[in-house]
């Protein structure tokens, strides 16, 4: 509890400073006080949670399987060949410089309002910088202990189960940390530019309205539900990567 009190503290001073403000400067359709904000969410709970809630979900599942299992071969093929990494590594590079308000729109013409514009958004945000810290988990092995295992005869498939994957492993839970953030705003980016429904086409509604409270309450929602699934992630290392703590 202490090591998250300044956490704590700095939040409720810019909630108070938030709440002072924005009702001084009294135009709830630009800046919504926060209690507004969380007066809007409940009386909009039922709809955001049991259907825009669900659809924004069920596509962000879908982006970050794609992305990491993308990202994991990736890196593998980056790690095995020095010419793949070369070749790749540039592309993967580029992906990341595209605006994405520039391509979002082509995928919508490409496959309309189906779930695949926004899949595909998602994983132009995520996969980057999950391969890149994959990758850098795969090189992460010091030279000691791939010598020892060379000369115990281990095998290039040993060495890469054994030594590569066990090492990588925490590399991997910081990615999947990294990337639960990335897909969630890309969906939503994904649904805000072209979807009728998600989190993200309900806060594009919300504006047409001019309601700025309705606005941000699906971002309260995306918080809290980005907040448990990052820290359910941290459980679940901790109890599996026991000796990266000894």
């Amino acid at each position: 509890m202490k090591k998250n009190s300044p956490a704590l503290i700095l939040s409720i001073i810019l909630f108070l400073f938030w709440e002072i403000l924005a009702r001084y400067v009294n135009l709830a359709f630009i800046l919504p006080w926060p209690t507004l904000i969380i007066e809007r969410f409940w009386q909009l709970k039922k709809i955001l949670i049991c259907h825009h809630l669900i659809a924004t979900l069920k596509i962000s599942f879908i982006s970050l399987t794609i992305s990491l299992v993308l990202a994991i071969v990736l890196a593998i093929f980056m790690d095995i060949n020095k010419n793949i990494e070369n070749a790749i590594y540039p592309i993967i590079v580029t992906s990341q410089t595209i605006p994405i308000t520039t391509i979002a729109p082509i995928f919508i013409l490409w496959f309309g309002y189906s779930i695949w514009s926004k899949v595909l958004v998602a994983i132009i945000i995520t996969f980057f910088p999950v391969t890149i810290n994959i990758a850098q988990g795969l090189k992460s092995i010091k030279e000691e202990h791939l010598e020892l295992f060379k000369s115990m005869g281990a095998s290039k498939l040993d060495i890469f189960i054994k030594l590569k994957i066990p090492s990588t492993l925490p590399y991997f839970f910081s990615s999947l940390k990294m990337a639960i953030p990335f897909v969630i705003i890309g969906t939503t980016i994904g649904e805000w530019l072209g979807a009728n429904e998600g989190l993200g086409y309900f806060s594009k509604r919300m504006m047409t309205q001019l309601d700025g409270a309705g606005v941000f309450a699906p971002a309260i929602l995306i918080s809290i539900i980005v907040v448990f699934i990052v820290k359910f992630i941290s459980l679940v290392e901790d109890k599996l990567l026991i000796w990266v703590k000894k």
